[in-house]
């Protein structure tokens, strides 16, 4: 099926799925203006409100750019405008709303709510990213593309590796090879001290360095205004390079993971890594619809243990205290794999597995891949060589 027929079908999906859900929680109108969920809902990106009621058809509130031309297109200078423009369409005002509460300004989400008159604003961050999570058909066919770009490109990886280079050399060429395949460049994550380009690459000692940033694993960065990542540290014998680069060649996104080394490594590095590989294969065992996100952390756990890997598990210095992830719009997305997590799988959720070790002095090992959950089980859809690769 043709792209745009199928995303008008979705578009007309997520409304009624978005609406279904206001209307189990008595919520009357939904007002969004932030880039990732006016995509979401409209397939574009306009600057202005995406503005839709428990009932009906939405209704675009554009301040530009112009030419925008849905149904229901209203080209206005400030949100005081909107209350007008209902009221001339007979429509009530609201007195209960989702507003990005957590995500625009203070000063924005006060105005809209003085400007409407409203009495009770609900976060409507926490609604979308839970319809976010579970995908429809034409989404998942998206993540299935970006998978395959993203495969192609880190078969590519050896071919640009040359001795005596630094981290930061390194992940610009991989950098160049994404673009050239399709990369949109920077990706969207949610929440704060999040900012990152492209991804990551670990090498070395670099991977112990913590980071303020809410990723799995850290690293110094090469600057103090972005301490994350690569340090531009030479690439050593013995080390180990991990490739976190981001799956961003479609809205939908897909994550991935593979480990390289420069030359034979460490036996302890091989042992930790044959576990991740393990835990990913316990799970793919294991998860179904239903299953807790909790449970994964915990086979995770149990195998770690058994192995005598605590103190290598998720970083050394630091250690992240989840194991995965949703993947969609935003890299980051629900369900999280925390041991105190009260989400279950649900049919077509993507998410990210990524139990992973630090060893000191040699870098980060481990798997990671992109996941999608069917109706009786979970589905890999990064298909690519697993174990530490020697360049």
């Amino acid at each position: 099926m043709d792209y745009q027929i199928a995303l008008s079908k979705d578009l007309e999906i997520r409304s009624l799925r978005l609406q279904k859900a206001m209307q189990a929680a008595n919520i009357e109108a939904c007002i969004l203006a932030t880039g990732v969920n006016v995509f979401y809902m409209t397939g574009c990106i306009y600057n202005g409100y995406f503005y839709l009621s428990a009932e009906g058809k939405p209704i675009h509130f554009v301040k530009r750019p112009e030419g925008i031309a849905f149904d229901n297109t209203i080209y206005i200078r400030k949100p005081e405008q909107i209350v007008e423009e209902l009221q001339n369409r007979g429509i009530n005002l609201p007195e209960t709303v989702l507003i990005e509460t957590d995500v625009l300004p203070f000063g924005e989400c006060m105005r809209l709510m003085n400007t409407l008159n409203i009495k009770e604003a609900a976060n409507a961050s926490t609604f979308m990213r839970k319809l976010r999570c579970v995908k429809t058909d034409c989404e998942l066919s998206q993540v299935r593309a970006c998978a395959r770009k993203h495969e192609a490109v880190y078969k590519l990886i050896p071919s640009v590796f040359r001795r005596g280079m630094t981290d930061v050399e390194l992940q610009i060429e991989i950098e160049k090879l994404m673009r050239l395949h399709g990369s949109l460049g920077i990706f969207r994550s949610y929440g704060e001290n999040m900012d990152i380009y492209m991804g990551s690459l670990l090498a070395g000692e670099n991977a112990e360095a913590p980071s303020p940033f809410d990723y799995a694993l850290g690293g110094s960065g090469t600057s103090p205004v972005l301490p994350l990542g690569a340090s531009g540290q030479k690439l050593q014998e013995k080390e180990t390079i991990m490739v976190d680069m981001a799956g961003n060649y479609s809205p939908w996104m897909t994550d991935m993971t593979r480990v390289f080394s420069v030359g034979k490594t460490l036996d302890l590095a091989y042992r930790a890594h044959e576990v991740s590989r393990e835990i990913q294969d316990r799970v793919m065992d294991t998860a179904r619809p239903g299953t807790a996100c909790s449970e994964m952390y915990n086979i995770a756990m149990e195998l770690v243990k058994k192995n005598n890997l605590e103190v290598y598990f998720m970083g050394t210095k630091q250690q992240a205290k989840f194991i995965g992830h949703g993947v969609g719009l935003e890299i980051n997305e629900p369900p999280v794999l925390t041991p105190r997590s009260k989400e279950l799988l649900e049919p077509n959720i993507v998410f990210a597995l990524e139990p992973k070790f630090v060893i000191p002095e040699v870098g980060a090992v481990g798997v990671e891949n992109t996941f999608v959950v069917t109706e009786d089980g979970i589905e890999k859809i990064t298909i690519l060589e697993e174990n530490i690769i020697q360049l």
